[in-house]
């Protein structure tokens, strides 16, 4: 039972229903994270052009920001975020094996030198950000430019925000969205 509210399609202005459309194209369904939010349009409406900008701009690949998120959220035992996340992961090419050995990225080898430090810097930012010396920066920037450091950081820092978010409200993974919902936003539903 979630702690507050969902809204549906049919609940929502005009502006919203366009960007829950694109998701019901996208995705075939809006995050139940989304539906909540969407009690607050210019939230919602903010968050989903900073979210979209985060992970879809820039010069670092959403492949690479989406390993960072699915360790954030493993890292803040968030059900909803990694399922999300994991699934989004998956179609982006990475594969069960990477994202289970994020647990001991250090000794593995399915992992390059980059990917190693970002991940590290998803794990000191998550859990003691205070920590983060200036070696480990320096470890960090002989792979990423700063506008890349950035983007992992807003990567990271966002996916916090998320994954505290839903932790506190106890949101449950997203179900695919109902015939009528897809119908109503234009979409076929997908055939198994």
């Amino acid at each position: 039972m979630p702690r507050i509210s969902r809204l549906d399609r049919s609940e929502v202005s005009p502006e919203l229903t366009t960007i829950y459309d694109r998701y019901l194209q996208e995705r075939g369904n809006v995050p139940y994270f989304f539906r909540t939010v969407a009690h607050r349009p210019q939230i919602f409406e903010t968050m989903i052009a900073h979210m979209e900008a985060v992970l879809r701009t820039g010069t670092l690949s959403t492949k690479l920001k989406e390993l960072v998120v699915v360790r954030t959220s493993q890292l803040n035992c968030t059900t909803y975020c990694l399922a999300s996340h994991t699934a989004i992961s998956l179609k982006l090419g990475w594969t069960t094996e990477h994202l289970e050995a994020l647990k001991d990225w250090q000794t593995s080898s399915l992992f390059s030198e980059a990917e190693k430090e970002a991940i590290h810097l998803a794990e000191v930012m998550t859990l003691r950000s205070h920590e983060y010396s200036d070696e480990d920066m320096a470890r960090l920037r002989r792979f990423y430019s700063e506008g890349e450091v950035v983007e992992l950081m807003a990567s990271i820092g966002l996916f916090n925000y998320f994954n505290r978010f839903n932790n506190m409200l106890r949101m449950e993974p997203t179900q695919p969205a109902t015939a009528e919902e897809l119908a109503e936003a234009g979409v076929e539903p997908a055939h198994a």
